[in-house]
């Protein structure tokens, strides 16, 4: 990986910083120290169910990323670590919303699995209950690698993105799989598979636009990652990468955020010239993002209301699409879903440049968050 240098560089780099001004009055604006989550956006205080699990763990997120964890308050850390195990099902050891629908959307519910016990596991708690696989409550294409590879071939790939985040999610179980032996048959089914539908040509998977194609690459990019397996045909991937900042609209932060995470993944030379106009690209398609209460919206129209079915734009189809999840009130806001992957994209650009990152904002007193 090759970095840049110069005044050309320091300015880019110092436009990005400049895009986080008003960032941590956004977050405390979030926080509800009633229930220890964080809440999507602003309008969601408006709506019933309080905070949810996906913005609750990302909100954890950038605080670590901003170095805050060391400060946060012992009442504060309880609180968030309780917040967690109320959402575990004693039962099934699945991790739910109050929504009920979210409990029928297979994604969120593998997500909220991922989220939940890297939030406990940062906090220093634990799950209250058996996971999933251990109680025998996993989905039914993990009673043998024969049903797996059934269920990965029955998965449409008409919309990469959702079809590739369905895959992608299956990890979550195979990694609750105690058995080494029985864990890498299904990892090697998976990848079998994968190696079998990845377009030669492009190094993507699936159907859709670019960007749609390339968000589907970053989902399966986390079944590889926790693997620790490399990307394939990443010069294909890299150039398709390329295709899609030039030529097309990023009218969505995760079309911000993922084809610069998977530049960090893969082992790729990136020339200089092409690596300044990589983050210049970048750095306009989050000015475009940033709004005036200091966050970030996910979309460029308004930050979406239910982001579980956001990866489906207008004029896009996919079968069977989950009931959606309203977390928020659709507006022109902030909301962490964004806010979470400005930050990663702000870590990653620095990474790329070569160029140690410094300290975005001070210490927060978190205790006056309350």
């Amino acid at each position: 990986m090759t970095g840049f240098a110069g005044s050309r560089a320091h300015g880019l780099l110092s436009e990005l910083d400049e895009l986080f001004a008003g960032f941590d009055g956004w977050l405390r604006g979030q926080y509800d120290a009633a229930s220890g989550g964080f809440y999507y956006a602003p309008s969601s205080r408006a709506m019933s169910g309080g905070p949810d699990i996906e913005s609750t763990a990302q909100a954890l997120n950038i605080l670590e990323r901003f170095g805050w964890l060391g400060g946060m308050p012992e009442e504060m850390k309880r609180g968030l670590v309780r917040f967690f195990e109320s959402k575990q099902d004693a039962a099934s050891g699945y991790f739910y919303d109050a929504h009920p629908a979210m409990r029928e959307d297979e994604v969120m519910v593998g997500r909220a699995i991922s989220y939940s016990m890297n939030a406990l596991r940062k906090l220093g708690g634990q799950p209250r209950y058996a996971l999933p696989v251990a109680a025998k409550q996993a989905p039914a294409y993990m009673a043998s690698p024969e049903a797996y590879a059934a269920w990965l071939r029955s998965v449409p790939l008409v919309n990469s993105w959702r079809g590739c985040d369905r895959l992608s999610t299956s990890s979550v179980f195979i990694g609750q799989v105690e058995d080494e032996g029985k864990k890498a048959a299904f990892a090697k089914t998976a990848f079998d598979f994968f190696a079998e539908t990845q377009d030669p040509e492009t190094g993507l998977w699936g159907e859709g636009s670019y960007y749609v194609r390339i968000s589907g690459t970053f989902k399966l990019h986390i079944f590889y990652d926790r693997f620790g397996v490399p990307l394939p045909r990443e010069d294909r991937i890299y150039r398709s990468i390329l295709h899609a900042l030039r030529e097309e609209e990023a009218a969505d932060m995760c079309y911000i955020r993922n084809p610069i995470h998977l530049l960090s993944y893969m082992q790729v030379d990136i020339p200089p010239a092409e690596l300044e106009e990589i983050i210049s690209i970048t750095l306009a398609n989050m000015k475009r993002l940033l709004r005036a209460d200091g966050g970030f919206s996910r979309e460029l129209a308004h930050s979406p209301t239910a982001p579980n079915v956001a990866q489906v734009k207008p004029g896009e189809v996919y079968p069977d699409m989950p009931q959606a999840v309203p977390i928020g009130g659709g507006l022109v806001e902030g909301d962490m879903n964004a806010g979470t992957q400005a930050l990663l994209i702000r870590a990653v650009i620095y990474r790329l440049a070569g160029v140690a990152a410094p300290e975005l904002l001070p210490g927060a007193d978190l205790a006056r968050w309350a």
